[in-house]
């Protein structure tokens, strides 16, 4: 046995800032994407020709100029698919590879062009000459509503208490109504995928995609064969959002059905308009809402429904839906709750999942409700937040059954108030704009409540496969896919931890269907939770295996053996970790294991519309201050500080990206991203020429964040850590307020602003000049809106 001296500590376990895997070469332009593989020779590209309607039947379609364009192959139709020509991931057969006969919005694919090269497909594909007979459609949610279009999928209630009780004794209501608009993932690499053909009918397919096992799935209806024969690899991808758990799956069939059909290679690749055109985006949403309260401001009954303007098919928006109605309350206890969805179908591209799905949406309306009573009453809206939180006796029941249990706001909020200096800070605010015609200040400190688990609870499981080599050097492979969140560093760091060696000994390999079968999408915030859990699970198989040979041949008690860093304490003795294993494959002892985790605890009845659907939650809060040029509608964000709830974070450098991150992709959902579709149904804002994300300028000039270190996970999640990629996106929701605050001042405070999100300038100059009116005409929106029983 070769004696080593003990080290304090190993170089990247859990709860290290440690850099991200592929930070360096993020920066450095080495980081390797799908279109940076080197192209078998040989190999085609496809691009999808588009439909130019929003409703109609197509009478013909004549593909004569695309075929004899230079460079083309052929072409692809709902003809060529050898399977089933549908991507549904809700299995209703209503979203096809390829239209026929009919089409559903504008920019809904109809074939495929395929070509020696992408440009030559691309310029193909604007060839062909499409006979359409227009058809009625719609496109904005309320339009749906007034036209009776259906619902993509059956409604949900969530509803406790007595709703008419708690309205008739309630001595205050007040109603309302909300559009929240949806928002464009606007990822950097774009949707692609590159599929191989191999042997007999199997396929491997490059995608980007967060899902490789759904798109495994489609990919094998579309062709009509078993899943074992597809199989779908994901290194990294250029950012996700949500916006690549479904949507893939269109790329990924097109190139392999081209690539069964052609015997080549096949990459699949669009422009970034028609990415925007043909791919789904966050769901927009009515919000239409009636609240009582009594003259603190307590809240007592809330009837609410959520429209969404869901598109043309189901998608997710079944789930996005029910998800937005599971946070409309936020931090808030209500008495007396209704909340329904009304998921409707439009003649749009189908919305889909993106950060926080639909979370965000539900976040808002409940916010909006609080401005509401706060406005009425005359009061700070926080004041109204902090007396209406969860928490006291008889007070902690969601409007969907769940205990909140883990409540930790008010210490939060307390914490916030403070740090942010946001009382003084108010009242200077409000004296700014006693004083100053033109701009006006506002400032608002808001909080989240996060629910962490897919809804749908057989998602909430994840697999792990780890190699142990006899240098000592470990693989990992595990379910979740890396799209810039640091994933494949924070399940490394797990890895590290158990066996108590180095970071750098660990080796992430690109995630696999091939290695891990049956895997969940990496979404719900779940990445960590899920796939760190599996990927321990597989170390302490093989930990459990190490020791019993260590005890065996060592002659000592199991008790006695423990892993240090880098090496192994047996008895009195360590030995290097190297060794050990050099040892045991000599013993024949097997050193590769394949992990596994569910969620213990969720349990959810949809049809009741009751259960755990959360194993815990996530929170935060955020404290905005804003200055409104009541001239041009302008603003600018001059400081936000935030404190987020992470639990004892995997990583906190990487956690502290990610809560900036959202934050500002937050605010940019909620001022200056808007989605616009014209009189023919076309998407107008298709490009970054007519699309506004956030800009470096457009980020608050002063910028605190931090987490709340105090935190530790009641629940046995992965070393007591907590989801970090949804729960801060909600935190740009301060902002939104801050800007109602800033132009509710025109008006002495006394009317509601009721800015429809996003809040862009020109949405914030109307709101002003609305509010000036009623000022001038003596109207008072409190005696209008609230009944005094």
């Amino acid at each position: 046995m070769n004696v080593m001296q003990p080290v304090d500590r190993v170089r990247g376990a859990v709860h290290d800032k440690e850099r991200h895997e592929s930070g360096h070469k993020h920066v450095s332009g080495t980081a390797e994407y799908i279109d940076d593989i080197p192209e078998p020779a040989g190999t085609l590209h496809g691009y999808l020709g588009l439909s130019q309607r929003a409703h109609a039947e197509i009478l013909s379609v004549d593909f004569e100029a695309v075929r004899n364009s230079p460079g083309v192959v052929g072409v692809l139709t709902a003809e060529d698919i050898p399977g089933e020509n549908d991507i549904s991931p809700a299995h209703k057969h209503d979203d096809p590879v390829f239209a026929a006969g009919k089409v559903e919005f504008h920019g809904q694919p109809i074939f495929a062009v395929i070509a020696t090269s992408r440009e030559a497909a691309r310029r193909a594909a604007a060839k062909v000459k499409i006979d359409y007979r227009d058809l009625p459609h719609v496109t904005d949610v309320l339009e749906a509503a007034a036209a009776n279009y259906p619902l993509v999928i059956d409604p949900l209630k969530l509803e406790r208490g007595d709703i008419d009780a708690g309205f008739a004794q309630a001595k205050n209501t007040v109603s309302g109504e909300m559009r929240i608009g949806g928002q464009d993932h606007f990822y950097l690499e774009g949707q692609i995928s590159f599929a191989i053909p191999g042997e007999d009918d199997e396929v491997t397919v490059f995608s980007s995609t967060q899902h490789p096992s759904e798109t495994q799935l489609m990919v094998a209806h579309v062709l009509g064969v078993p899943s074992n024969a597809v199989t779908v690899n994901v290194r990294r991808m250029g950012g996700g959002f949500g916006g690549k758990e479904t949507q893939a799956n269109l790329f990924a069939a097109v190139a392999a059905v081209a690539a069964r059909k052609y015997r080549r290679a096949i990459k699949v690749r669009p422009d970034r308009d028609d990415d925007m055109t043909a791919t789904g985006k966050r769901h927009d949403f009515h919000v239409d809402y009636k609240v009582g309260f009594d003259d603190d401001g307590r809240i007592e009954a809330v009837d609410a429904v959520f429209a969404a303007r869901c598109g043309f098919s189901a998608d997710l928006s079944g789930p996005v839906t029910d998800r937005a109605l599971f946070h409309a309350d936020n931090c808030y206890f209500y008495p007396n709750v209704r909340l329904r969805s009304r998921p409707l179908k439009t003649n749009t591209v189908s919305n889909t999942a993106f950060r926080g799905f639909g979370g965000p949406q539900g976040m808002v309306g409940g916010e909006r409700m609080i401005e509401d009573v706060a406005y009425a009453l005359g009061k700070d809206p926080l004041e109204i937040r902090k007396l209406n939180f969860y928490g006291g006796e008889g007070r902690n029941l969601t409007p969907y059954h769940q205990t909140v249990e883990d409540n930790i706001i008010g210490r939060i909020i307390e914490e916030l108030e403070v740090s942010s200096d946001y009382a003084a800070r108010r009242q200077a605010a409000i004296a700014f704009n006693r004083e100053s015609p033109v701009i006006k200040r506002g400032i608002a400190l808001t909080p989240v409540k996060f629910g962490i688990s897919f809804t749908k609870t057989e998602y909430n499981q994840a697999g792990a496969l780890v190699h142990v080599y006899t240098d000592g050097s470990i693989q990992l492979n595990h379910g979740g896919t890396e799209m810039g969140q640091g994933l494949y560093t924070k399940v490394a760091q797990v890895v590290a931890d158990e066996f108590q060696v180095d970071l750098d000994h660990i080796k992430v390999t690109a995630t696999s269907t091939g290695k891990v079968p049956n895997t969940s999408a990496t979404a719900a915030s779940s990445g960590s939770d899920l796939n760190g859990m599996a990927a321990a699970n597989a170390c302490q198989q093989i930990k459990e295996r190490l020791v019993r040979f260590a005890a065996e041949r060592y002659g000592v008690g199991e008790a006695d053996i423990a892993f240090e860093p880098n090496t192994v304490r047996i008895g009195a003795e360590r030995i290097a970790f190297a060794d050990l294993i050099k040892a045991a494959y000599a013993a024949r002892v097997q050193l590769s294991a394949a992990g596994f985790y569910k969620t213990p605890k969720i349990h959810w009845s949809r049809a009741e519309g009751r259960g755990r659907p959360f194993y815990y939650f996530a929170y935060g809060a955020s404290c905005s201050e804003v200055s409104v040029d009541t001239l041009t509608g302008e603003y600018q964000v001059e400081r936000t500080d935030i404190i987020h709830d992470v639990g004892k974070s995997l990583n906190p450098a990487l956690d502290l990206g990610q809560v900036e991150g959202a934050f500002v992709q937050g605010m940019g959902w909620l001022t200056t991203e808007e989605l616009w579709w014209d009189a023919k149904g076309r998407l107008r804002t298709h490009a970054p020429s007519t699309y506004k994300i956030p800009l470096a300028s457009d980020r608050p000039r002063v910028f605190n964040v931090r987490l709340a270190e105090w935190s530790i996970n009641r629940e046995e999640t992965i070393r007591r850590s907590k989801a970090v990629g949804e729960p801060p996106f909600m935190l740009g929701i301060s902002v939104l307020e801050a800007i109602s605050m800033a132009a509710a001042s025109v008006a002495d405070y006394r009317i509601p602003p009721r800015i429809d999100a996003p809040a862009t300038p020109e949405r914030v100059l109307m709101a002003v000049e609305r509010l000036r009116a009623a000022r001038a005409a003596g109207r008072d929106d409190r005696a209008a809106k609230i009944v005094d029983d």
